[in-house]
């Protein structure tokens, strides 16, 4: 099981960059039959301030994480699964950025197992955490009950509490909060989740 969860961790780096990659530029690509919903019923963006989303809409997705200090295990993943560069790209993508506490929550060496062979699962972990297209809260709260095709291929399904709050649920059954919406950056957007998402 740990090494499961390490391969996991590993693929999610490798997917961001490999969805950033395959991303088109519509973010109407989210799903074929979701509309995005009213902006007025999004969750507000915790943690964040006007000053640092306007920060981060001048940075990229790579440099935007490198900044805020939460993700330097994800960005070192992506570096070693060869990523960086298409997360780096025009996009638009959006990310469901794990942190530092999340990747630390995972099994004792799951993380350095996925370094190992940062092309295989840990590439497919990471493209399993982005999705095409520039999605935000607004959409992801109308996207309830629906599932979510990755650029990684997997899907995982959103789920919104009564109280805004949203959960994802992976391919493997594991549910994972959205701490932080809306962190925009110049080529998507990143949205914080408190855990790693592990495709089937």
């Amino acid at each position: 099981m740990t090494t499961k969860y390490l391969r996991l961790a590993a693929g999610l780096a490798v997917a961001f960059g490999l969805l950033a990659s395959a991303c088109s530029d519509d973010a109407s690509d989210v799903t074929a039959d979701s509309a995005p919903a009213d902006q007025s019923t999004a969750p507000a963006a915790a943690g964040t301030t006007a000053a640092d989303s306007a920060m981060s809409a001048e940075n990229d997705i790579v440099d935007t994480a490198i900044a805020a200090g939460d993700f330097t295990t994800l960005v070192a993943a992506v570096r070693a699964a060869g990523l960086e560069d298409t997360l780096r790209g025009e996009g638009p993508f959006t990310v469901f950025a794990p942190t530092d506490d999340a990747f630390a929550a995972l099994p004792p060496g799951t993380v350095e197992t996925l370094l190992e062979d940062p092309t295989g699962d840990l590439a497919t972990i990471l493209t399993y955490h982005v999705v095409p297209g520039a999605v935000l809260a607004a959409d992801v709260v109308g996207l309830n009950g629906q599932d979510v095709a990755t650029v990684e291929g997997d899907s995982f399904r959103v789920g919104v509490g009564g109280d805004g709050s949203v959960t994802l649920t992976d391919a493997s059954g594991n549910d994972v909060a959205v701490v932080t919406t809306d962190i925009e950056t110049s080529n998507g957007v990143i949205h914080v989740i408190d855990g790693v998402l592990l495709p089937g």
